[in-house]
């Protein structure tokens, strides 16, 4: 029987999944490890209304003060190994925290820069702490270079140029979020850079990032030199797993996991941006670090944790908001699907587009269409597995 369970990470996921726990009738301890200091807090404003100063950390709070889930928090303290043997979790302090079982949650961090370490101006945007000093630097700025054109390079891109910053946004790719949502449309998102101003260079990569104490310019591959007060890093996270090696789980850009949430390892399960779990939309083994996966995805892992298993099967969904435009996605797409608009004018920065593959509808893209995209993507199915040659 489990009387104890300790959620090894204290974000979104890990709230999500103490209150999985509770609202699923399970009433044993419940030990919450966290390696920052602060209770959980939501992730996406950072990049957006916190940066721009239009919200305060208070607002940010996950936690409902007229819930109780009873749990014991450990916060500032990372772990740094899972012994199953054992049934324990060392943390960086020496202690030890012993369960019956345990739920990973730790979640992702980052990708810095090479050759940037200890430059003061250059930031990532992932936690609080990164945001707050990034906002502190934005204030003293006027001019900001941001690395990588994903959406969190976007939003952060969006958020400057409201507080009046000359905003440049470097790209290694032809086309940003090509991956995602093929060329043709992620050059329509991309284009919100040019409606509001903000210059976007595609196609060339960063040679190196100059400065003495402080940053001081960009310099791109093609010899050009961008001035630069701040720059911010926005190249994609790396799941936090390393302090898993060795504890005979199967690791691969993540912990690999089954739809349920199970791993290799019995009484032990990985959700949020951590697992790499089996998706019938992709067909494959995928790490998904959209919020609404590890406010969702908890759940099924818990129920599995408890004896019940439950594979979670919804449409990956992520949304992001740039210039006041309301970008929305849900599904997987391929290189192979078609895509056609079936509501609105891309140019008018109004729209909402469907993928299909073999006549059904796979993914669904809208902007500034929350309503029709809603409906769209009630409608999404898992598709067939893509094959092996799909891009």
């Amino acid at each position: 029987m489990i009387r104890s369970i300790a959620v090894v990470g204290a974000s979104l996921a890990g709230l999500s999944a103490a209150r999985a726990l509770r609202n699923q009738a399970y009433d044993g301890t419940i030990i919450a490890i966290g390696a920052e200091p602060h209770v959980p807090y939501d992730r996406p404003p950072l990049s957006k209304a916190f940066l721009a100063g239009t919200c305060t950390e208070d607002d940010l709070a996950l936690g409902d003060p007229d819930e109780s889930l009873e749990v014991d928090w450990r916060l500032g303290t990372a772990a740094v190994r899972l012994n199953p043997g054992s049934r324990s979790v060392t943390l960086a302090d020496g202690s030890e925290v012993h369960a019956d079982a345990v739920i990973l949650a730790t979640g992702a961090r980052a990708r810095q820069l090479p050759g940037t370490e200890g430059l003061n101006g250059v930031h990532t945007l992932r936690t609080l702490d990164d945001a707050v000093a990034l906002r502190a630097d934005l204030a003293a700025a006027e001019r900001l270079v941001v690395v990588g054109a994903g959406f969190i390079g976007a939003e952060v891109a969006s958020s400057a140029r409201s507080l009046g910053l000359d905003v440049t946004v470097i790209e290694a790719l032809p086309t940003p979020l090509a991956g995602p949502l093929g060329a043709e449309l992620g050059a329509v998102c991309a284009g919100l850079h040019a409606d509001h101003g903000v210059h976007l260079r595609t196609g060339v990569g960063v040679a190196a990032v100059t400065g003495g104490s402080r940053v001081e310019a960009v310099e791109l591959t093609d010899g050009t030199r961008l001035p630069a007060d701040v720059v911010v890093v926005g190249i994609g996270a790396s799941a936090n797993v390393e302090w898993l090696i060795g504890s005979g789980l199967d690791l691969a850009n993540g912990v690999v996991t089954d739809a349920a949430g199970a791993t290799r390892v019995p009484s032990v399960v990985a959700i949020g941006d951590c697992a790499a779990a089996y998706s019938p939309y992709a067909g494959g083994v995928v790490r998904s670090e959209h919020w609404t996966h590890a406010l969702e995805q908890p759940a099924a892992a818990v129920a599995t944790l408890l004896g019940e298993r439950r594979e979670h099967t919804a449409a990956p969904y992520f949304w992001s908001d740039q210039y006041g435009v309301r970008i929305q996605f849900a599904g997987h797409r391929t290189g192979t699907d078609s895509v056609r608009i079936v509501e609105g004018d891309p140019d008018q920065r109004s729209f909402l587009a469907v993928y299909e593959r073999a006549g059904r509808p796979v993914a669904v893209l809208g902007m500034n269409q929350p309503k029709l995209f809603t409906r769209w993507r009630r409608q999404l199915s898992a598709p067939d597995p893509a094959p092996a040659s799909a891009a």
